[in-house]
């Protein structure tokens, strides 16, 4: 069973162009210490970010964004807005559905466009499949941010387009190397799927022929955070590398050492 999450005083503002923020201060590790407030952030993009949202950002004493997206996502939502003294790394990561032309799909297709994409479990199977990708592909991406929070990057936000998947991958690789409890990680997963945090669906036809409930119901795995799959990440870590630790240090190449360091600036 999924645990609750610790109440803890809520950062969290009315952001009102940035989705999905949230703090992941507070959660709980197997050694009964907590990650700490205001260290590590996470969100959806920063492009359509008010002045307001801009002004709040920028009082978090950020030091580092993480920004995942690639240059399709960057050329559909646009550049991240830019905070005054924070250092933005732009570290493309694979897409969540694999690919510029299925997105396309997804925006321009009709509905026997997308059922044949999409229907019969084929979404969601395609996204367990890219969470899979992502862990034992992108091992060096996830090295690089580890490393950089190690050294001088906290405070940190981490984001991607939606916010869910790839930044919530690397957030999840992070709480792993901080010895966060599975169960609390998921949770925090799964607060995406909050109906305020999660990602405005691009149609073309913004008929209500294009926005169906049919078509909605197949769109939904894409922009969903699933438990299945996180598991689906959890499980490539044990087939490939067997042990959480093993997979950090010959995956990542994070030492004992830079474990130390990164409890030490993330943890309570």
């Amino acid at each position: 069973m999924t645990q609750q999450l610790p109440q803890v005083p809520s950062t969290e503002p009315e952001l009102t162009g940035v989705r999905n923020f949230r703090d992941v201060g507070g959660l709980p590790t197997l050694d009964g210490r907590r990650v700490r407030q205001g260290r590590l952030f996470r969100s959806g993009h920063l492009a359509h970010a008010s002045d307001t949202d801009a002004a709040f950002l920028g009082s978090l004493g950020l030091h580092t964004i993480f920004d995942f997206r690639n240059d399709a996502d960057k050329a559909l939502e646009g550049p991240d807005v830019e905070l005054p003294g924070v250092r933005n790394v732009n570290i493309p990561l694979t897409d969540p559905a694999d690919g510029a032309e299925f997105w396309k799909m997804v925006r321009d297709g009709d509905l026997n466009q997308l059922r044949s994409i999409l229907a019969d479990g084929k979404a969601a199977g395609r996204m367990s499949a890219s969470y899979r990708v992502i862990i034992k592909h992108r091992t060096a991406e996830h090295s690089r941010v580890l490393h950089a929070l190690a050294e001088d990057s906290v405070p940190a936000l981490m984001h991607c387009a939606a916010g869910k998947d790839r930044a919530g991958l690397s957030v999840a690789v992070t709480l792993l190397a901080l010895g966060v409890e599975r169960d609390a990680i998921e949770a925090d997963y799964l607060e995406s799927n909050a109906t305020h945090r999660r990602y405005k669906v691009h149609r073309s036809d913004n008929s209500p022929a294009a926005m169906s409930p049919e078509v909605m119901e197949l769109l939904s795995p894409l922009f969903d955070a699933r438990a299945e799959y996180l598991a689906a990440a959890f499980d490539t870590i044990t087939q490939t590398w067997g042990t959480t630790d093993r997979y950090l240090e010959e995956g990542l190449k994070v030492t004992p050492e830079v474990r130390e360091r990164l409890r030490a600036r993330l943890l309570d």
